[in-house]
């Protein structure tokens, strides 16, 4: 069953910038941000054009820092200009809905919207709609399609959920390497930037994917500031930072759309 909108097979509207090719990358890291309050957006944006440096963005709509919403009318900017620049984006549920742990149903408790902090049992094709509005609603902003990706809310999937992704055509579910887990969400208090950074810089090899946050509420001291000197040190390991459209595993759904 494919998803309701604007869904990962869609070709509608106009053509993507975003699809370009990246050069060959021998020694690729992949850098992947989830939406989270949009706090740190514009100040890793900047660093990304810094460094010449790509990612792949997981959306959700989320409430951000100025009280509005991250896939609100006030964000289309910035989407625009990311699609512009080449990064790649895929769906991280609209309403951030976490799977309940333990469950072996669909059952779920989105973070935002309507129904937030309920919990509710899903049918594949409820979740297959909750991945295909965040679609809908990208290209409502930029023009542009999404990925057929998807990165589920806390990383969490049981064999429901990622049956329901595949029948309506995402590509295997992005997760992260445990080296590739910036510490984003741990509290300063005991996680320093610089032990974060530190850490992230022995632990990182060629392969990983890597992720963080545009801005989490649970950390009062952003690690943004840190991914200027993150992305130094890869660079000068020889590391590169393409999209997953050059990842061996999600390379082929990029043809999908």
């Amino acid at each position: 069953m494919l998803a309701v909108g604007l869904g990962p097979t869609s070709t509608a509207g106009a053509a993507d910038p975003s699809a370009t090719a990246e050069p060959a990358c021998d020694k690729p890291v992949y850098l992947t941000f989830d939406t989270g309050n949009m706090s740190v957006a514009e100040q890793i944006a900047a660093t990304l054009r810094k460094h010449h440096a790509k990612a792949t963005f997981f959306l959700a709509n989320e409430r951000t820092t100025t009280d509005g919403w991250s896939l609100g009318d006030e964000w289309a900017p910035f989407w625009r200009a990311r699609v512009a620049e080449g990064h790649a984006f895929g769906t991280h549920t609209f309403d951030h809905v976490y799977l309940v742990k333990g469950t072996p149903r669909i059952e779920v408790q989105p973070q935002f919207g309507a129904n937030a902090g309920r919990r509710l049992d899903w049918t594949p094709a409820d979740y297959c709609a909750e991945l295909g509005r965040v679609a809908t609603r990208f290209h409502a902003l930029t023009g542009a399609t999404l990925a057929p990706l998807w990165r589920a809310p806390g990383g969490r999937t049981n064999a429901a959920t990622l049956a329901a992704a595949e029948s309506c055509g995402y590509a295997p579910h992005v997760g992260w390497a445990d080296a590739g887990f910036l510490g984003d969400e741990l509290p300063s208090e005991r996680w320093s930037n610089a032990a974060l950074l530190e850490r992230a810089l022995a632990r990182i090899r060629t392969g990983d994917i890597v992720m963080a946050h545009l801005g989490i509420w649970s950390r009062h001291d952003p690690f943004a500031p840190m991914l200027d000197p993150l992305l130094d040190g890869l660079a000068a390991r020889g590391h590169c930072f393409p999209t997953l459209r050059e990842h061996p595993q999600y390379r082929a759904a990029f043809g999908k759309r």
